[in-house]
């Protein structure tokens, strides 16, 4: 899965479409994504010694990494991600992750 926590992604489908925001978890077995701000839930709490009122709370819920793109900041546009070996001036080699359209590399 190239999409890590704290990437800024764009959904690109369903009801939430065109929201930038940013990953706030990944899970890679299943192929989804917590996105902050998307595909909100309404979760019924039971009352607990923490919670004695217990109650609604909404929450994100996961979303299938299909339906997000990486978002270039910089370029103002969602793109897929490649990988790209860069050598620095002591001759290691390092695989890091670019953007397909601008080449820049994602941060």
């Amino acid at each position: 899965m190239k999409i890590k926590k704290g990437d800024k992604v764009q959904v690109i489908t369903g009801a939430y479409k065109g929201t930038v925001a940013e990953v706030i978890k990944v899970f890679p077995k299943e192929n989804k994504v917590i996105v902050e701000g998307v595909n909100m839930v309404k979760k019924h709490l039971k009352p607990t010694q923490q919670n004695p009122d217990g109650g609604i709370i909404e929450k994100e819920a996961p979303i299938h990494v299909s339906n997000v793109m990486a978002y270039d900041s910089k370029a103002k546009k969602a793109s897929r991600i490649g990988f790209k070996f860069e050598t620095d001036k002591k001759g290691n080699t390092e695989k890091v992750r670019v953007y397909k359209k601008t080449g820049a590399t994602v941060k």
